[in-house]
């Protein structure tokens, strides 16, 4: 007798998608039969791109990984709940260094007391990627520095041409 599809949720803003992303994305998918990229707003984080642009860039770089079991789904809720609404029973979650498993620990602790049913798994960014942030992307990005290192070459040109329309920022 076949169990249920074990589903997994790996959320976060993506803005813009990194490799860093990437890695996780494609190491969670190994672990669940389907993986559902939550792309979530979170005006804290000043965006640079809509929530639609994200999703389509999202998109995008899964399916250039040919990744098959993930799908892109954007939310504006708990997490919880939108973890339960989609029938996961994991949330995946990416650790670069310390702060981030202070933070992340918190938040599991949390969500474990909305639902415990729902079991979070921390996968350690690869090593060569651990300093990668989106939000370090978009200030390099912003002063006018090369991302490339840090994103692939089509998000890099998104970034490009989002810092073209926004004005770049600084004196050199």
């Amino acid at each position: 007798m076949l169990g249920a599809a074990r589903i997994g949720i790996y959320p976060g803003t993506f803005d813009p998608i990194t490799l860093g992303h990437l890695d996780i994305i494609r190491r969670g998918a190994k672990l669940v039969d389907q993986l559902i990229i939550g792309v979530t707003t979170n005006l804290s984080k000043n965006p640079m791109f809509t929530p639609e642009e994200r999703m389509a860039m999202v998109t995008r770089e899964v399916t250039a990984q040919g990744i098959e079991n993930v799908s892109v789904v954007g939310f504006n809720a708990l997490l919880m709940r939108f973890a339960e609404r989609q029938g996961a029973s994991v949330i995946v979650r990416g650790l670069r260094a310390v702060a981030d498993f202070e933070y992340e620990y918190q938040m599991a602790g949390m969500n474990q007391q909305l639902n415990d049913q729902i079991e979070t798994v921390f996968l350690m960014a690869d090593v060569s990627l651990q300093p990668i942030a989106s939000k370090l992307v978009k200030e390099i990005a912003l002063f006018g520095g090369e991302v490339g290192d840090f994103v692939t070459p089509a998000v890099r040109e998104d970034v490009v041409a989002r810092v073209a329309l926004m004005g770049q920022l600084g004196d050199y």
